[in-house]
């Protein structure tokens, strides 16, 4: 029986898998089996870690302002800040909030003072 040459389709398609998992280390990157689970298994972190990252970056930004405001020497926190930005229609991210509070501290005190002197004033005309 003579012998059949194969086509290219499934050294095509084993060649574009090795391309991707050419950074693995070890057996990872070599072997077409453990190849396979590798690139699945690596596909699978990045879709859920793309979610983690907006995740991981809110409560970046979230701490940034709150130690900004708390380093003034004002007796004042975070969520009271938020809260009184929005009660004052002042529609500002807080991806934006947190660097006007690294680059720049007296740009962020010009915009939360007359909130902070506000809202207090606000909550301490309010009847018990």
């Amino acid at each position: 029986m003579t012998r059949i040459r194969r086509g290219y389709i499934a050294r095509r398609r084993r060649t574009k898998m090795r391309l991707f998992t050419s950074s693995f280390r070890g057996a990872h990157s070599r072997l077409t089996r453990t190849i396979i689970q590798q690139k699945i298994r690596a596909l699978v972190s990045a879709h859920r870690n793309r979610d983690r990252k907006k995740r991981d970056f809110r409560r970046l930004w979230i701490t940034r302002i709150n130690a900004v405001i708390r380093s003034s020497g004002v007796s004042y926190i975070y969520s009271r800040l938020i809260h009184n930005l929005y009660k004052g229609q002042l529609l500002l991210n807080r991806k934006i909030l947190a660097q006007i509070a690294i680059s720049n501290r007296n740009c962020l005190y010009m915009i939360s003072n007359p909130i902070i002197k506000k809202g207090d004033w606000e909550e301490s005309a309010k009847p018990f």
